[in-house]
């Protein structure tokens, strides 16, 4: 069961969960943290969304709340709001990463993906806590792509992984 936080989900994304053998409950970006755990999840999504995430003050200070209390995976927004949880910076890209044409290395293969991406906005690798793994980055401009946290399950991503950026 996965609770996935709509900040601008798409339908397509909801749909992968469930061919993926998930039973998923979208709950609206203000759902606090104590009312998306009454829900008994097995984990926790941080969906895509338009924008800068800074603002979003009440889905980061949820996901803090949230965070070793379940598994969470975030994409693209999910991915910024996750990071500014951990207390990272974010910064504005100087031009937004668009389209089906993002070339991401992913770390522990050494494989060169190439992702879908919508989005301005990137997290400052320097800033993150020792206890977060980069996995991902961009090749253009050394984005932050991906993290994971050494110890608890928690993960995200930048790009859309169903394809659709929107």
């Amino acid at each position: 069961h996965v609770v996935a936080y709509d900040f601008g989900i798409k339908r397509n994304i909801v749909l992968k969960l469930v061919e993926a053998g998930c039973k998923v409950t979208v709950v609206p970006a203000t759902t606090t943290a104590d009312d998306a755990l009454a829900l008994e999840p097995d984990g926790l999504f941080l969906s895509n969304g338009p924008g800068d995430p800074r603002p979003l003050d009440y889905a980061i200070e949820t996901c803090k709340q949230l965070i070793g209390k379940k598994p969470i995976f975030g994409i693209c927004l999910g991915h910024e709001i996750l990071g500014l949880a951990f207390g990272a910076e974010i910064f504005h890209l100087k031009f937004g990463h668009r389209g089906a044409n993002q070339p991401i290395k992913e770390h522990a293969t050494d494989r060169i993906l190439i992702t879908s991406e919508n989005h301005g906005w990137g997290i400052v690798s320097d800033t993150l806590p020792d206890f977060l793994e980069v996995t991902r980055n961009n090749l253009n401009d050394h984005c932050v792509e991906g993290l994971q946290h050494k110890e608890l399950p928690i993960f995200s991503i930048q790009c859309h992984p169903e394809a659709s950026p929107g």
